[in-house]
């Protein structure tokens, strides 16, 4: 009998372990807050061609056209490349020339306040514009898009069909409205729903079955994640990101004698910019949405800040860190865990302490961050360009929209009532009237030939004359 309940007893125990721990009801709120997953989202008010299909698919376009950069090989697609989760797996980016920081994936960004690793953008399409004028990236300017519409009708066409006019104004508006159609194409970049997705809405509807489904391993690294580990103070919502900055640890030197300032430079680049969501460029009129930026404050402590990026395909988009750093997730579950709390801020916040996490607490906790990769994986699928022409217009808007109105057209144009006044002459002439050159050719003629003409030949060459004049 003793036997027997030792045995059960070992069988409950091993069944728990199978399902993973038991969550609190703190906890399980928690969770909860990280969904339901998709969440809506709403149109951007900045941006008057957010969700707009015409400017989804400009912005689609030129998001793959590498004609827009001075070199003519380097795209917005250089770096955010489709096939490796809109990332271009290097600890930092390359585009013209080498850049500081790593590579951002481009997903659920409508869900963002700030944009960039520092926040030195407030909107998405000022994020767009930013990496169009860097000279280590796309290096390009304002004219240099207009000779870009110049030399692609079609392109040309869409621009006009999205905005109202034709690309020819070298200037800021120019540069804005190429940064909204890229933010409207990139506000579709989002996520799918993931096997955490499941888990929690199976959690909430205390659906016991589905709920087993979640893996024991990946259930024992979430009761860190919202437990002892804190991660979800910083990582939270439905998007694991309060898209707020801190400091994480990481070391700010970009080279020897070169420091990234980070957050710090971001809130001085922002409010400076003629860009910013305060400018005359945001399309909304209540500037409702530009609270955040006019009520930020340059402080010592943003020195070294860094955003929280989103841990949505985390797993998929390797190196990590704002300088890439770190080569795996568990290099980065190992920092946090060893973390040096006297490399932080001494007048910052105080969030991060050391876990001296076990290795196989560290690799539960990985194999949850792995539970957050939808189905698409790393292989994001771009919806594909349609091939179908723009609507052409006429050759000579085509030609005044880049260069103006060529000096012959007006003139062309303001006698065409005359030249049809001439052809009517002319036929009248050569029809009506005894041909001026006939003489010439009948000279040309050798008397012989002359001779042979019959005159039934000469009769009815006069009667198709009258009958031609008669037409006319």
């Amino acid at each position: 009998m003793t036997l027997r309940v030792a045995a059960l007893a070992l069988l409950m125990v091993g069944a728990a372990a199978a399902r993973g721990p038991e969550f609190t009801a703190e906890e399980r709120a928690r969770i909860l807050a990280h969904g339901p997953w998709p969440p809506p989202i709403a149109g951007d008010a900045s941006n008057r061609v957010s969700g707009n299909p015409d400017a989804i698919d400009l912005g689609r376009r030129l998001f793959s056209d590498s004609a827009l950069s001075r070199s003519g090989y380097i795209g917005c697609v250089t770096c955010h490349q489709p096939d490796r989760a809109l990332t271009d797996l290097r600890p930092r980016a390359h585009g013209i020339a080498d850049v500081d920081r790593n590579t951002p994936t481009l997903a659920n960004l409508r869900l963002q306040r700030w944009y960039g690793w520092a926040g030195a953008s407030d909107s998405l399409w000022m994020a767009s514009i930013r990496p169009l004028l860097d000279v280590r990236e796309l290096d390009t300017d304002a004219a240099w898009i207009v000779r870009r519409f110049a030399l692609n009708d079609d392109l040309a066409c869409r621009y006009r069909k999205v905005f109202g006019r034709a690309p020819d104004h070298a200037d800021d508006e120019l540069l804005v409205n190429v940064g909204k159609a890229l933010a409207a194409f990139q506000e579709t970049l989002v996520t799918g729903r993931t096997p955490f997705d499941d888990f929690r809405d199976a959690l909430a509807r205390n659906d016991v079955t589905a709920m087993q489904r979640y893996p024991a391993a990946a259930r024992r690294g979430l009761a860190l994640f919202v437990g002892r580990g804190n991660c979800f103070v910083c990582h939270t919502g439905p998007n694991f990101s309060n898209g707020e900055f801190h400091d994480t640890g990481i070391s700010s030197f970009v080279a020897p004698g070169q420091v990234d300032p980070g957050r710090h430079e971001g809130i001085r680049i922002v409010q400076s910019s003629r860009f910013n969501l305060l400018g005359r460029f945001n399309d909304d009129a209540t500037r409702a949405n530009a609270t955040a930026t006019r009520h930020v404050v340059l402080e010592h402590r943003h020195w070294g800040e860094f955003r929280t990026p989103s841990l949505r395909n985390v797993a998929v988009t390797p190196p990590y860190m704002h300088n890439g750093s770190q080569a795996t997730l568990h290099d980065v579950v190992r920092h946090y865990s060893q973390i040096d709390s006297e490399r932080l801020h001494a007048d910052g916040e105080r969030i991060l302490r050391r876990l001296k996490l076990a290795d196989a607490e560290i690799d539960d906790l990985v194999a949850f961050l792995h539970t957050l990769t939808d189905a698409e994986g790393e292989r994001r699928l771009l919806p594909p360009i349609d091939p179908k022409p723009c609507r052409r217009q006429r050759t000579d808007e085509r030609r005044s929209r880049v260069r103006g109105p060529h000096p012959n057209v007006r003139a062309r144009r303001d006698s065409r009532p005359a030249r049809r006044r001439r052809t009517v002459r002319a036929c009248i002439a050569s029809c009506c009237l005894p041909s001026r050159r006939w003489p010439s050719r009948v000279a040309r003629r050798s008397p012989d030939r002359r001779r042979r003409r019959s005159a039934s030949t000469r009769s009815t060459r006069t009667a198709s004359r009258s009958v031609a004049c008669a037409a006319v």
